[in-house]
């Protein structure tokens, strides 16, 4: 009985023991695989961690033997870099799905041009590395397959005036190029560089690419296809051959020039600045007027898509796509005819026009002379055509509406409406006809003086005959805090609220330093500078019920009102004055004058100079006409610089005429 006992109790610590080991063998083998399977995640993770650094020579050392010895470390780091920044991928992440063996499951997402990858992918390891083979960087990828980006260029949007006509779209030009195999040597190189302003040397570079055969079309320029003679003497050398190109076109050239602006070749810094938006090498980007202001509308953005093909260029597997989203038309407010008979009656002086409709803030033209044709920038612009651009005395690359001028005459009406807003102006009251006044001995040797002193001598006379006296008095009587009262509600110093940049307007560089200075500012002298959009702008209350219109140059905004500038009395009486400054024989805008037709205007002279002594000055001329019973609302202000000797701003009143009669008629 003992030994039978024995027996079985030695036979259940065998078993015990057996069963322990096999436990321990279970855990061991338990713990192995999920130590491999840690190893493996952390393994694969280095390596993507490796791929979004970029470090391709670092990846291939987590390849195994096996996988080294079928693809070259060159080969490898090729094929990677190729592919990954080919696509621009970023932002990669990896999920682990599932444990195997010697496998991981798992996906990755990555960014690319073309939009989200994302895809599921298994890879095997050996000995703790990866097997590798192309189908780790993308499921379908073979090793004779390629990954394909093909892009779709999105196209550029129109800008369009008021009624639809193209200022700025695809046009067509020349492609000129050269093919080797028909040339004559290079005896013709310095003919050909004569005639596209191109040098020997530069064309031999062009040329001694290794890319070049025979029959090659090797492009030199883009020209305009409206040059026939430059055209004719091309095609006169063998080898020269024109090829038809799309480009961005100004249909109506200097006429608007710096209100479209223009497009260029992008640069280094316009790429870093842009980056992820598009650009690369090849592209343009608009650099200045509504080119520039709008470029993310009229840009667009480029379809895209990255694919997988076979050895015989098969598409296999599309990896992503984007929809190409053509750039946005932008229809401006701008009637093309009136922006282009002002240009053509300014087009020989240094000008700024601005016509308005006085009741919406709708800028109708908006020119500045002289100027530049926008398609040079886009055909090339020669560095000798540059260099004379730049050099030009008269700065035609200036844009002129932008700047801020002295105003002149053009600022008494504004003197006066601010003195009858503030209630510290009378109308009616005499001031006295003086040809030339000092308010007392304090004031030394400087003295105001006037070409016309009417009697009597009140308010609609002295703007009927502007006179400098008289609102050299009137500035004082109304007070410096009125005036500045008055400058500010006319929002005078402020940012000026429009699509396009402008230069503020100032009454004073400071702080008004003495009554002089207000005594000048009331006549447009003193430090006052005006913005030709805002001088606009503020002329519009006057045939508005006294409301500055927010001046705007995009048909889509809203019209809204700048200021409550005056009252609608005020207005009405500076109105009629106006009138008076056409209509009566005596004003200084008569020669502008229409029968049947009742306008409103006033001339302005702004004098340049270093002192009140100073005859070697120059003079600025102004001329703001306004329709006041018109169904045509318009107000048009046109600045002219060096008018001395020219006719002052009665010059500018005849140089007006032509572009208004043929708006109103």
């Amino acid at each position: 009985m003992n030994d039978v006992y024995t027996g079985r109790r030695n036979q259940k610590k065998m078993i015990m023991m057996v069963g322990g080991i096999v436990v321990v063998v279970v855990i061991a083998i338990v713990a192995f695989f999920l130590l491999t399977g840690d190893s493996k995640e952390k393994t694969l993770k280095e390596y993507y961690k490796l791929l979004s650094d970029q470090k391709y020579e670092e990846m291939y050392t987590y390849l195994d033997q096996e996988s080294q010895s079928q693809y070259s470390k060159e080969d490898f780091i090729n094929r990677n870099q190729n592919i990954y920044e080919g696509i621009e991928a970023s932002d990669i992440e990896i999920n682990v799905d599932s444990k195997e063996d010697q496998t991981l499951k798992y996906n990755v997402k990555m960014k690319t041009l073309a939009g989200e990858i994302s895809f599921d992918n298994v890879t095997t390891f050996s000995d703790g590395k990866i097997v590798w083979n192309d189908s780790v960087i993308f499921p379908d990828l073979k090793s004779d397959y390629k990954v394909r980006i093909v892009d779709d260029k999105a196209s550029r949007g129109q800008i369009l005036d008021r009624n639809g006509k193209v200022l700025a779209g695809m046009g067509e030009a020349y492609s000129v190029g050269l093919v080797r195999g028909k040339l004559n040597g290079e005896a013709d190189y310095a003919k050909i560089g004569e005639l596209l302003d191109l040098s020997k040397e530069s064309i031999q570079k062009t040329m001694s690419a290794s890319w070049i055969k025979d029959d090659s079309f090797v492009p030199l320029k883009t020209i305009s296809k409206s040059d026939t003679n430059l055209e004719n003497n091309l095609l006169k050398i063998a080898g020269v051959k024109l090829a038809t190109t799309h480009v961005r076109s100004y249909p109506y050239k200097e006429v608007t020039s710096h209100l479209i602006g223009y497009m260029q070749k992008v640069t280094a810094e316009d790429l870093q600045k842009h980056k992820g938006e598009g650009y690369d090498e090849n592209s343009y980007i608009g650099r200045s007027g509504i080119e520039s202001a709008y470029e993310a509308d009229l840009k667009g953005k480029d379809g895209v898509s990255i694919y997988i093909v076979d050895a015989n260029g098969e598409r296999q597997k599309t990896l992503a796509s984007q929809d190409k989203q053509d750039g946005k038309n932008i229809t401006l407010t701008i009637d093309i005819t009136l922006q282009n008979n002002l240009y053509q009656s300014f087009q020989k002086d240094k000008s700024a026009s601005v016509a308005m409709n006085p009741k919406t803030g709708e800028i109708l033209a908006l020119v500045s002379t002289p100027t530049f044709d926008s398609n040079d920038f886009i055909l090339g612009m020669s560095v000798s055509k540059w260099d004379g651009l730049n050099n030009d005395k008269n700065k035609p690359l200036s844009n002129r509406f932008k700047s801020t001028w002295v105003p002149g005459s053009t600022m008494k009406p504004i003197t006066a409406a601010i003195g009858l807003n503030t209630k510290s102006l009378d109308s009616s009251k005499d001031f006295g006809a003086a040809m030339k006044w000092q308010k007392d001995s304090s004031w030394g040797s400087y003295y105001v003086t006037t070409l016309h002193a009417p009697q009597p001598n009140n308010l609609q006379n002295a703007l009927v005959y502007s006179d400098n006296v008289y609102f050299a008095k009137a500035a004082l009587t109304i007070g410096k805090d009125n005036l500045e009262k008055g400058y500010k509600s006319l929002k005078i110093g402020e940012e000026i609220p429009f699509e396009l940049s402008l230069n503020k307007s100032q009454y004073t560089s400071s702080d008004f330093k003495d009554e002089i200075q207000i005594a000048d500012s009331g006549y447009g002298q003193g430090q006052i500078l005006m913005n030709p959009v805002q001088m606009t702008s503020i002329y519009s209350a006057f045939v508005n019920d006294g409301k500055m219109m927010k001046p705007h140059i995009l048909k889509s905004t809203e019209s809204q009102v700048w200021s409550e500038a005056f009252s609608k009395n005020v207005a009405d009486e500076i109105k009629n004055d106006l009138v008076g400054v056409i209509n009566d024989s005596h004003g200084t805008g008569h020669s502008f004058y229409h029968s049947g037709m009742t306008l409103a205007g006033k001339t302005g002279t702004g004098e340049i100079k270093s002192s009140q002594d100073d005859n070697s000055g120059t003079e600025i001329g102004w001329f703001t006409v306004m329709t006041t019973d018109s169904s045509t609302p318009i107000v048009i202000s046109t600045m002219v610089e060096d008018v001395k000797g020219r006719g002052g701003s009665g010059y500018v009143v005849d140089r007006m005429k032509v572009p208004f009669d043929q708006y109103v008629k």
